[in-house]
């Protein structure tokens, strides 16, 4: 089976459907998302609406901190995000809320786990930006593979049959090999806004007949995305970011 991973979307229309379209040439067959729908973006609406009917045809999805924080008062957002998430709430109907209300935290497919942010505690929003930080979530799960987002970062980590965790390089395009002598943890990069000094979108397939796991890196039009998060009065900030990926 080929696994479309996306994460961290945060209502970029321009984002996602350029995903999708480069998805479309990859043979895939279930379509998996790792949170953070909303947030940040100028088009939340659209983006649940295009979730809620990739679910119906068979996705999995599970809730991110941002989508969290739709209508719940939430300290751990900065100034710039919880100013985006009260804007977004007004955008959204009742059944937009109901839907991220209910997405679960983790969803797990045969040797396979997928979560927002680490797989320790998943509501505790926990960034995965080393080693000592991907320890914890081997320690809790005994998935073979961990996908997460959150960090808007791509990586990759593993950890050998005596425990010691590492980390990959990687390159786009070519596909890893997840050697099963070893558990791996990936940080799947963000669709919407990437923060790894590249604006293009970043998404990963994994491949479980092949046991491999690409990371792909797509443009798209940032500058239309960039206007409508002026438009419609949210932080220059987020639209300045969108094209640096910062």
């Amino acid at each position: 089976m080929r696994l479309a991973i996306l994460t961290d979307i945060h209502a970029n229309r321009e984002a996602f459907e350029a995903v999708l379209a480069d998805c479309a040439g990859m043979r895939i067959d279930r379509f998996v998302f790792l949170g953070d729908i909303v947030g940040y973006g100028p088009d939340p609406d659209w983006c649940i609406d295009k979730l809620i009917e990739m679910q119906a045809a068979g996705a999995l999805a599970v809730r991110g901190n941002h989508d969290r924080a739709v209508g719940v008062p939430d300290g751990a957002l900065n100034a710039n995000a919880r100013r985006v998430i009260d804007w977004t709430v007004n955008r959204l109907s009742a059944a937009h809320k109901a839907f991220l209300s209910g997405l679960p935290l983790t969803v797990a497919q045969e040797d396979l786990l997928f979560v927002h942010a680490s797989a320790n505690d998943p509501q505790d929003w926990i960034y995965v930006t080393s080693e000592r930080h991907a320890m914890p979530s081997f320690r809790v799960s005994t998935a073979r593979v961990i996908f997460c987002g959150h960090v808007h970062k791509p990586a990759l980590y593993s950890q050998d049959m005596t425990g010691r965790v590492m980390g990959h390089g990687f390159g786009y395009g070519t596909g890893v090999p997840l050697i099963r002598s070893r558990r791996w943890l990936a940080v799947v990069g963000s669709v919407g806004q990437p923060r790894d000094g590249s604006g293009l979108a970043s998404w990963s397939i994994m491949d479980t007949e092949r046991n491999e796991l690409t990371f792909r890196r797509v443009g798209y039009d940032s500058a239309t995305t960039a206007r409508k998060v002026r438009s419609a009065g949210l932080p220059e900030a987020l639209a300045a970011r969108l094209v640096k990926g910062i």
